[in-house]
């Protein structure tokens, strides 16, 4: 390649974002300063978060700024050194954004510049060994606190961190509910994660089902949804209960303010907390979560799903995918083969 090939975000999203905001250019391919290296990406990452950085407001990141790339963790191989602890053909995990090519640093970025093991998959270090593993091990157990025995209920249960959140907990000895939508994530949450049993809120009631399917009420709740589901779970929180608010996906696209839930004197009422985090606060015991994931991995407890769509021309309409539903897991997009 002599080129690199970027998606610039063009237009800040007002609604559902579209391709309509991104704007494809071709530019050179940078030259590494010292203490940089140039890797090429090969997969790409997409969160739900991501629409959140395309808002011109204040957040635990700057939002990107119009006519840059769009930002987003990916796996790469180095192309070309200016750092000694770095070699032409290395495997590494950063935030290299929608292009083919990004010049960093150790220490840049989100991600900065991680090595990745040669046993370890592109696709795990990007999903349940990446932020979204991570995200799921530290709300989990950090803010919720889950003790054997107590019900946890998710929200976004099929997504990548719902999935390894409940099964997290279903480690840690809890009965495990998940929130989905569809008989093919709810059948892949109870037949392969191993919930005990889930509400497909495309076709139930989601407070009816919450009382017939925690009959003891809930303890734990991680949301990823926010609005209507939230307000739910709040119907049925036991004494002392944690809600995990992780993300509310369910009001990202939103073009007017989304009501909160109406019934927040339940946790008065209930002594319980809800708290939000971000995982970012916690990258610094990454390596005792991915140990512990990586463990569970191989015993076998914990399993994970990957979403893996290709072709660079396909970055916008794969991020669209996490907002209609169509992801299974983990959502991925792989651009280029590793030399």
């Amino acid at each position: 390649m002599n080129t690199n090939r970027q998606w610039l975000l063009s237009k800040r999203p007002h609604g559902m974002v579209g391709e309509e905001n991104f704007e494809y250019v071709e530019t050179p391919i940078p030259e590494p300063a010292e203490g940089e290296v140039l890797v090429r990406n090969l997969f790409l990452s997409f969160d739900p978060t991501q629409r959140g950085w395309m808002e011109d407001r204040e957040s635990y990141l700057p939002p990107v700024q119009l006519g840059e790339p769009m930002r987003a963790g990916s796996i790469g191989q180095v192309t070309q050194t200016n750092h000694p602890d770095y070699q032409v053909g290395d495997m590494v995990q950063t935030t290299g954004g929608w292009q083919d090519f990004v010049t960093v640093a150790p220490g840049q970025g989100i991600m900065g510049l991680n090595k990745i093991p040669p046993q370890i998959p592109p696709d795990m270090m990007l999903s349940v060994l990446g932020v979204t593993g991570l995200t799921a091990y530290f709300g989990l157990l950090d803010l919720g606190e889950p003790k054997a025995g107590e019900t946890v209920l998710v929200s976004g249960a099929a997504g990548a961190t719902g999935s390894v959140a409940g099964q997290i907990a279903r480690i840690k000895g809890c009965r495990v509910v998940g929130i989905a939508g569809g008989p093919e994530k709810c059948a892949w949450l109870t037949e392969q994660a191993k919930f005990d049993a889930v509400i497909d809120y495309k076709n139930e009631n989601v407070d009816e089902a919450i009382a017939r399917t925690c009959p003891d009420k809930v303890d734990v709740f991680f949301d990823n949804v926010g609005g209507g589901i939230l307000e739910a779970a709040l119907n049925h929180i036991n004494m002392r209960a944690r809600v995990v608010l992780c993300g509310g996906i369910s009001a990202y696209n939103a073009t007017e303010p989304v009501p909160g839930p109406v019934n927040l004197m339940n946790l008065v009422i209930m002594r319980a907390r809800m708290e939000g985090f971000i995982v970012i606060d916690y990258m610094h015991k990454a390596e005792q979560a991915i140990t512990d994931l990586l463990g569970w991995i191989q015993s076998g407890e914990l399993i994970y799903q990957v979403d893996v769509q290709e072709g660079f021309e396909n970055i916008p309409a794969t991020l669209q995918r996490l907002f209609t539903g169509q992801n299974l897991g983990k959502q991925l997009l792989k651009i280029a083969d590793p030399s």
